[in-house]
């Protein structure tokens, strides 16, 4: 039985504002609010609500059988939950249905993945505790930004938990294997990878409104026979794209929520299914490793990472940025955590490209690559400072890393101390009640005793009353 794993994703872009030279040193802040208010909003109306709604539907009209996942960076959720909370508010209506799931991947939408591990485990985990503060549950299958994958990130993926992890299904990686299929991280087998059907999914993300191409119009039917058509044997069909495909890329005015609406009743009648990535990963077996030594990603028709690091450019930026991660980490300073979880988002590399894309790449306010690098770096330069400032410059990460070590020890051991004191308190409060009691039970007892008469004699007088007669 074939079976659709659908899955959207959600991020936003934060956009930095125009920053210049003179501006190091004197401003702190780096984000063009109003743009950022607009294109939420902008998003969120044509959009994630009526696709929401829409998969809502579905949902409703189906039951339990038809499923769908979603993924959401933790910096798109922060930006929903300032100027589109009611997108939050939907997606925690769709969750209490049980036919959603939610996955985890890195909070800032960056490429920690490529540069330092124990920053992209923080910003794994980070989003993971988002993810279970809104919807109660913790994630249990993982995509890295962009679908970014290799071996080593499969690796650290697994030592974090996770049993299954979404990345592309690129020609160039699985050669003449089909994505139809599970397979295993090649370093670490015990974490399952379900891979994009490429055409599938560009069909609808890419080219559902395209006059100019072969397959326009396409219907939900046709769509369903061609996945019905596959060999018996592929029996995963995983279709990925971003929610903004549904209403931006693909205008609501091309009916492609009434494509959607289609498709359950017509992969019903193909004895079709559908189903969550966590499902997939339980239901179907490995059919062996899938060696990817080298990063693969969902972007541009390599398929790698030089969208975002294929020039000199966007190699300096990102090198410096992440040259002071250990730093960052070390400091925990809530600002400064902030402002780098934004700037690590991904976007801010890609704006940097000068690789020709068969996707339109907005640059927002820059004219050109040379422009988004001069003022990335600008504000790293500010950021940097900021990071080296909170604690002397000649002190190295091992030596900083040492002395907040020892300060959170002590720390640690204050806060015992204190709540053994605690404890001690409440211990000798408990006794002195105890004698406080005891000491009343004593005056009692011997009130009573002063009162009681005095005992007689086997003659039934009182030693007084013998006393009396001898005289």
């Amino acid at each position: 039985m074939k079976t659709i794993c659908l899955y959207f994703e959600i991020h936003q872009i934060i956009h930095l504002k125009r920053y210049r030279f003179f501006d190091i040193g004197t401003d702190h802040y780096y984000y063009d609010d109003y743009e950022n208010e607009r294109t939420i909003n902008d998003i969120a109306e044509r959009s994630y609500m009526p696709a929401l709604n829409a998969l809502g539907e579905m949902i409703r009209e189906n039951g339990n059988y038809f499923k769908v996942a979603f993924s959401i960076s933790g910096v798109g959720m922060e930006q929903l939950e300032m100027h589109a909370p009611q997108v939050l508010e939907k997606l925690q209506e769709l969750n209490s249905t049980g036919c959603v799931e939610f996955l985890a991947e890195p909070y800032s939408h960056g490429l920690s993945s490529l540069a330092n591990e124990e920053t992209f485990a923080a910003d794994v985990k980070k989003q993971c505790a988002k993810i279970e503060e809104y919807f109660g549950k913790k994630p249990t299958v993982a995509r890295n930004s962009s679908l970014i994958y290799s071996d080593d990130i499969g690796s650290q993926m697994a030592s974090l938990g996770f049993v299954g992890m979404l990345t592309e299904g690129a020609k160039h990686v699985l050669g003449w294997k089909s994505p139809h299929y599970v397979y295993n991280c090649s370093s670490a087998p015990g974490l399952k990878l379900l891979l994009r059907d490429i055409k599938l999914s560009d069909d609808i993300s890419l080219r559902f409104n395209n006059s100019d191409w072969d397959g326009y119009p396409l219907f939900a039917d046709n769509y369903i026979n061609e996945i019905a058509k596959l060999p018996e044997e592929e029996q995963i069909i995983n279709i990925f794209m971003e929610l903004s495909a549904l209403g931006i890329a693909q205008p609501l005015s091309s009916n492609i929520l009434e494509f959607f609406k289609a498709l359950p009743a017509c992969a019903r009648q193909k004895g079709i299914t559908f189903a969550t990535p966590t499902e997939v990963c339980k239901m179907a077996k490995s059919v062996g490793s899938l060696d990817v030594p080298d990063t693969l990603s969902w972007v541009d028709e390599e398929r790698d990472a030089s969208s975002w690091l294929g020039n000199a450019m966007q190699r300096e930026a990102f090198d410096k940025l992440y040259s002071v991660a250990d730093r960052v980490r070390i400091a925990n300073d809530p600002r400064v955590n902030q402002d780098w979880d934004y700037l690590q988002a991904s976007n801010n590399f890609r704006f940097m490209t000068t690789k020709p894309s068969n996707v339109g790449l907005d640059r927002g306010i820059y004219s050109d690559p040379f422009d988004a690098f001069t003022n990335y770096m600008n504000i790293l330069g500010d950021f940097i400072n900021r990071v080296n400032s909170l604690y002397p410059d000649d002190i190295d990460n091992d030596e900083l890393n040492g002395l907040l070590t020892i300060i959170k020890n002590q720390g640690d051991e204050i806060e015992m101390k204190d709540k053994e004191i605690i404890r001690l308190k409440t211990k000798l409060e408990k006794i002195q009640v105890a004698e406080t009691k005891l000491k009343a039970k004593a005056v009692k007892a011997k009130a009573a005793a002063s009162k009681k008469p005095a005992a007689k004699d086997i003659s039934g007088k009182a030693p007084a009353e013998k006393k009396e007669e001898a005289k």
